[in-house]
């Protein structure tokens, strides 16, 4: 953050300066007191069940010069967030998370980080934003590492894309950043609308338009008209506007009609199929189900082998691709980058080697049906001596759709050949989709158990040296302590002590 006094920032918040504030310096903006260092504002979120506020004198200890607060604390000078007015729309945050009166925190945080990108901007930089169903974040951590060969970048750690980490992302810029990438996410019409004001895009890149969020948007158009929010928030062509879109996804190829900046299509088809500008061809993946493919571009073309897991980290690598061209990088240049990007944000395909050749990979941080598919096709390119396991739990917030999607990737999970294990009750449709291939086609009986607890004990005796184990479920489920725990047990656990398998189950 650039450094402003407390004054400046209760000036620009709209808040009443508390008695000394011109003389008090803030130099960035904290939530956790647990991270809260010198020179921080500390924002106090009051939800249902932790209120921030009580965590002031904390941060006071750690340093914090003041709080940005719905109420007045006694530990710290306190900018009382102004009241939202009653027609700005209620913060979208999930109401187990927030209490109401934190809209006006927020409200008051992101003005601050208008503020600040917007003279940020001034002096040169250039936001980046990103959006899609599928791969928002992985693909961000790509174009970060690309456009970390042309300056100084700012990225959100993990997946800060909503109107809470959001500005605390912007926030973190300062006069010394060239590049603010940023992940928008959306649970509603509006909502990327929203965040892109807070940080004005100069380039914008929609991956795809699936089913996460399903039952908030009611359908897929739906969907697309939330994620094509991004380039309609773009400048023009004439003043540096650069949309880049998915020409392989029909609804987001839609979306050059509704930019007027200058649009930029990628795609990992044949380029006879689906012209595009910046493409993938001659794709391959190696026994860990990592791409190596030929990044083709108007300037030139280059080897990519990428360091991440799985065939769907191509279309998210030609994005940032076409980012990275956008700025001016080389083509060799952005292969090279695409090719030294190892995985950076957690439980997104991260895989661990266990002894006896047991591998582990743990893709627990979100699910949709897309992301689901794609873990899926790269579990099956992973090469196994072994069996692959496909420990499988709930894809939430698909609305009505839920039962059928659920069936359905259970079903195709089986007839890819894996070991199905849906693990708890919202989970149970993948389990009878999966049971129904295996009563019609055979392969391996598929299995369920109620919860975590279960599931770590079945797989701890079960897995045998040289299978694979894919973790995946949405956040909610909480599956990354399944994995962790799971790598701690079949670390300890020796091999002779498992089950005997017999082709179809447990013998």
């Amino acid at each position: 953050m650039i450094p402003m006094t407390l004054a400046e920032v209760a000036a620009v918040i709209g808040a009443d300066a508390p008695a000394g504030a011109a003389s008090m310096t803030v130099t960035g903006v904290e939530f956790d007191s647990r991270k809260v260092t010198p020179g921080a504002l500390f924002v106090a979120l009051a939800g249902e069940h932790v209120d921030g506020h009580d965590f002031a004198a904390a941060a006071a200890r750690a340093g914090a010069v003041a709080v940005l607060g719905s109420r007045p604390v006694p530990e710290l000078p306190t900018l009382v967030a102004p009241a939202v007015p009653a027609a700005q729309p209620a913060s979208a945050a999930p109401a187990d998370q927030l209490d109401p009166r934190s809209a006006a925190v927020l409200a008051a945080l992101s003005a601050l980080a208008r503020h600040v990108c917007r003279r940020l901007v001034a002096d040169g930089l250039t936001v980046v934003a990103v959006t899609g169903s599928v791969g928002k974040t992985s693909t961000k951590d790509l174009i970060a590492a690309v456009l970390s060969r042309a300056g100084t970048v700012v990225a959100p750690p993990e997946s800060f894309n909503n109107e809470i980490g959001h500005p605390y992302t912007v926030l973190r810029a300062d006069a010394d950043t060239d590049f603010l990438v940023l992940e928008l996410s959306a649970r509603g019409i509006g909502h990327i609308a929203a965040l892109a004001e807070i940080a004005p895009p100069r380039i914008g890149a929609v991956l795809n338009v699936g089913s996460a969020h399903l039952g908030e948007f009611g359908s897929r158009d739906a969907i697309a008209r939330a994620k094509g929010e991004l380039v309609e928030a773009l400048p023009s062509a004439t003043d540096g506007g650069v949309a880049i879109l998915n020409a392989d996804d029909d609804r987001v190829a839609a979306m050059a009609s509704r930019t007027a900046a200058a649009v930029v299509r990628t795609s990992v088809a044949s380029p006879a199929t689906v012209p595009a500008d910046v493409y993938a061809t001659d794709i391959h993946l190696d026994a860990s189900a990592r791409a190596s493919f030929r990044l083709v571009t108007p300037e030139g073309a280059a080897p990519v082998t990428l360091a991440v897991v799985g065939e769907h980290q191509v279309p998210n690598a030609v994005a940032a691709a076409a980012v990275g061209r956008a700025v001016g990088v080389g083509v060799s240049a952005i292969a090279d980058a695409l090719s030294a990007a190892g995985p950076v944000s957690k439980w997104r395909m991260a895989v661990t080697h266990l002894p006896g050749g047991i591998t582990v990979v743990n893709d627990a941080y979100n699910a949709n049906p897309e992301s689901v598919r794609a873990a899926l096709h790269a579990l099956v390119q992973i090469e196994a001596a072994g069996v692959r396991w496909a420990v499988l739990g709930e894809m939430a917030e698909l609305g009505a759709a839920a039962a059928e999607e659920h069936l359905r990737i259970g079903a195709e999970a089986q007839r890819g050949g894996v070991q199905v294990l849906a693990v708890g009750d919202a989970a149970r449709p993948i389990f009878d989709g999966a049971d129904r291939v295996f009563e019609q086609a055979g392969g391996l009986r598929p299995l369920w158990v109620s919860g975590i607890d279960t599931a770590v004990a079945l797989l701890a005796g079960m897995v045998q040296p040289a299978d694979v184990v894919l973790v995946k479920a949405s956040r909610a489920v909480g599956f990354e302590r399944l994995a962790a725990r799971l790598i701690d047990a079949l670390s300890s656990a020796p091999a002779a002590h498992r089950s005997a398998w017999n082709g179809e189950g447990r013998a």
